[in-house]
């Protein structure tokens, strides 16, 4: 197939690569946390980063060794961000049962009412200005801690997006050896479907982040439910993950997941990474 034609394809494959379910779900209990339109967006393109690190390193190995990689390595992985995705869920409601998130019923006219409510500053619900010096000992500087919890942030995103790639490396290999019939074609294929999947998540990320402002800037108890939804959806993305991984490693009658074809780089008898 001609480069100049696959390697389009591969980025907008890359693009569309960065949309799948367990990809958002992961993303999005992390961009639910307060912060500006740009850490946002960098959250998404450090998802990618981390995303096409993993693939290019996995799938260059397996394609210079001739390696193939098995049904049950590529749904072990899957099961592993599975745990991750329902991880990501169960600590997003560890926050906000934290951060004194509840609800509060209340009935009148006969009709019963919940609403949510948080504590987390106390009384007020107002976080009083740091004074003097910081928790951590340093003089409190304007900004300090917004850097810190930001780079925190984009460094958990490129751990996520590592784990995503990994368990993404078998299916990609099936479509780059369809695809390329060299080596150097293969990479070129892989830094584009990266590129792709950076720019993908950055911009659904930036999409995301209008309304998410719109609900930071509203009551409470829209942020705790929209946290809460966005826990939820994640723990059933990760659950069925886990689950249909799981159907592979250990076939459960009516789950079993279906067999995708495994690339074979260099030879029909290419050795398998278990």
């Amino acid at each position: 197939m001609d480069l100049l034609a696959i390697l389009p394809l591969g980025f907008l494959v890359g693009m569309g690569h960065a949309l799948e379910a367990d990809h958002l779900a992961a993303v999005a209990t992390m961009l639910n946390d307060r912060g500006s339109r740009l850490a946002t967006i960098l959250r998404g393109a450090f998802w990618g980063l981390g995303h096409t690190l993993a693939l290019f390193a996995i799938c260059t190995v397996v394609i210079l060794f001739g390696l193939s990689i098995s049904h049950r390595t590529e749904a072990l992985l899957e099961m592993t961000v599975g745990l991750m995705i329902v991880l990501l869920g169960l600590h997003l409601l560890w926050t906000l049962r934290r951060n004194k998130v509840h609800l509060h019923a209340h009935s009148h006219d006969g009709v019963t009412h919940l609403h949510v409510h948080a504590h987390a500053a106390g009384p007020g619900h107002d976080v009083a200005p740091m004074a003097g010096r910081a928790a951590t000992g340093h003089p409190a500087i304007p900004g300090h801690r917004h850097i810190h919890r930001n780079m925190r942030g984009n460094l958990k995103a490129m751990a996520i997006g590592l784990m995503h790639g990994a368990a993404g490396s078998a299916g990609l290999l099936v479509l780059v050896v369809a695809a390329t019939s060299t080596l150097a074609e293969a990479m070129a294929y892989f830094a584009v479907f990266g590129a792709g999947s950076i720019l993908g998540m950055a911009a659904i990320s930036a999409v995301a982040s209008y309304p998410l402002s719109l609900l930071h800037r509203g009551g409470r108890w829209m942020r705790a439910a929209t946290g809460v939804a966005i826990a939820l959806g994640a723990i059933y993305v990760g659950g069925s993950l886990v689950w249909r991984g799981y159907g592979v490693i250990v076939p459960v009658p009516g789950c079993e997941a279906p067999a995708a074809p495994l690339p074979a780089p260099c030879a029909a008898g290419a050795p398998t990474v278990n």
